[in-house]
C-alpha cells in the first residue's frame, strides 16, 4: 500500500503509518436473512497515515493504536450493519476523527462468506478534507 510521502524542507519524510492487521471480531452484518440475529467473523486491517511530528516517547505524542481498536470494536457492537462498505466508512471516519490521520485505508473481510473463498469484502481510502 502506497501513500504519497511528503517531504520537509531538508528532504526528510514527513507521513508516518500506523497498522493494525487482521483484527478479527465477531460482527453483526450482513444483507441476508440468515445473517440478521447472529454474529459472524469479520477481519479488518487499518492502514492510517499520519503527520510526522517528533516523539518524545509519550503516548499523548501520536496515534494510539489501542484506541483506533476500541473505536472500532465500539462501532461493531452498535447493532446490526448491512453492508461491509458501510462498516468501512463508519471506520475510516472514527479514524479520521484525530486530526493528526490525513488518509485511512480500511480493509474489511466477511470471513467464508462465499463459498469456496477465505473471506469476501471491500477496501477504502479516505483522505482528510477530500470530498
Amino acid at each position: 500500500m502506497n501513500f504519497p510521502e511528503r517531504q520537509s524542507p531538508t528532504g526528510t519524510r514527513t507521513l508516518r503509518r500506523i497498522l493494525i492487521r487482521d483484527l478479527e471480531l465477531s460482527v453483526q452484518i450482513g444483507i441476508h436473512g440468515h445473517e440478521h440475529g447472529r454474529a459472524q467473523p469479520v477481519r479488518i486491517n487499518l492502514d492510517l497515515a499520519v503527520d510526522d511530528s517528533p516523539v518524545d516517547d509519550r503516548l499523548e505524542a501520536v496515534v494510539d493504536y489501542e484506541a483506533i481498536v476500541g473505536n472500532v470494536r465500539a462501532i461493531t457492537e452498535q447493532g446490526h450493519i448491512n453492508l461491509a462498505e458501510t462498516l468501512a466508512e463508519r471506520i475510516a471516519q472514527v479514524c479520521l476523527d484525530d486530526p493528526r490521520v490525513k488518509i485511512a485505508r480500511v480493509r474489511v473481510e466477511k470471513l467464508h462468506a462465499v463459498p469456496g473463498a477465505e473471506s469476501a469484502g471491500v477496501e477504502i481510502e479516505r483522505r482528510r478534507g477530500a470530498n
